[in-house]
């Protein structure tokens, strides 16, 4: 028999110091532990087949964790806005907007109460008609300290917003990167006029002063499986 549904839980709202931000000013926060559905890919996401498939995989099995959780917990959620984690070996390229040597993760966040069986259940329904859903993991991620702000506007301008965060905010507050550019796709952009995509710029930090590990790089957030 079904739960009694609870009422409904907007990770925007339970969370608003990760997902909310202010336009033409960096803060820096404290990002703590939470679950995503991620999977992996490289190069433009304007052009990349892969792209696409991983939004729809992504899209398909929050839209069926949540339908899992609602039946077995009696816990409804809003599925959450698409995020994604971006490196590459020069992070020149994010500044020039080189996409094809991008390397990315896109994921959407989960609820806390949200367990891996419900995701491997979730997972095996979506299979049939999502065949990438096979490359979607469900994984933890601890940013810790980092700094943000708001980026109003369309995507291929966020470079010079980028460029001040790491070239002015961070020096100026004796921070370094740590880890990856995460951004978080507040509006839908099928649906949204590209001068007014509101879009979270994150940047994990470290102290500038804080030790590396021996291969010399800054040691990255924590990750696990659930």
């Amino acid at each position: 028999m079904d739960k009694p549904v609870t009422d409904n839980y907007d990770v925007k709202k339970a969370r608003p110091a990760c997902y909310s931000a202010k336009p033409a000013r960096f803060d820096v926060v404290d990002i703590p532990r939470m679950w995503f559905l991620m999977a992996d890919g490289h190069g433009d996401p304007n052009t990349s087949p892969r792209y696409a498939e991983v939004v729809t995989a992504l899209y398909a099995t929050s839209y069926a964790v949540r339908a899992i959780a609602k039946a077995e917990l009696g816990r409804v959620h809003t599925v959450g806005p698409l995020e994604g984690l971006w490196s590459a070996p020069d992070l020149a390229v994010f500044h020039s907007r080189d996409k094809d040597a991008w390397d990315w993760t896109l994921m959407i966040v989960q609820p806390d109460w949200i367990t891996q069986e419900i995701v491997a259940t979730a997972t095996a329904r979506t299979l049939e008609k999502t065949p990438t859903a096979h490359d979607v993991r469900f994984e933890a991620l601890h940013e810790g300290t980092s700094v943000q702000t708001l980026h109003i506007g369309p995507y291929d301008d966020e470079g010079p917003t980028i460029a001040r965060m790491h070239d002015e905010f961070m020096p100026a507050q004796g921070l370094a990167p740590r880890d990856r550019h995460h951004e978080i796709y507040l509006s839908d952009a099928r649906r949204t006029d590209p001068a007014k995509l509101r879009t979270i710029l994150r940047q994990p930090v470290r102290p500038t002063h804080a030790r590396q590990g021996t291969s010399g790089q800054v040691a990255g957030p924590l990750r696990d499986n659930r």
